[in-house]
């Protein structure tokens, strides 16, 4: 996967997710993907890298980063709770998609119920799992 299909992928999956909105408020450089007014994927270039920034829960996040090494933590984000993505070996389509969709349903699960696109604990992402 190269750099802008990373960064491609990362967005169309997050396009694809109910109740998503592309917002740019940091400017034309930050691609800032939020759910109900709150944030879930970033997607910006630093210096000549581009990267992906998703909300991960603490425990996935470390298991992630010390199994992938393009898999970092949050760029400007508190580095407990965000990842980086970049592209290199490891770092595919599925994955990308996979992670994009754990970050939207992390924020998701945090909303008030009634502000919820979708329920959190059994939407599968492009799919609704049955209730």
């Amino acid at each position: 996967m190269n750099e802008s299909t990373l960064q491609k992928t990362a967005a169309d999956c997050a396009q694809e997710l109910p109740g998503a909105r592309l917002e740019h408020p940091f400017g034309d450089d930050w691609e800032v993907f939020k759910v109900r007014g709150k944030v879930f994927m970033l997607i910006t270039e630093v210096p000549g890298r581009p990267i992906v920034i998703l909300k991960a829960d603490p425990g996935e996040a470390l298991a992630l980063r010390e199994h992938h090494s393009h898999i970092t933590p949050g760029y400007h984000m508190n580095k407990k709770h965000w990842i980086t993505l970049e592209d290199g070996e490891g770092i595919d389509e599925k994955l990308v998609r996979e992670l994009v969709t754990e970050s939207y349903r992390l924020v998701v699960a945090h909303l008030p119920k009634a502000e919820r696109p979708v329920d959190p604990h059994t939407y599968a992402g492009g799919t609704r799992a049955p209730r």
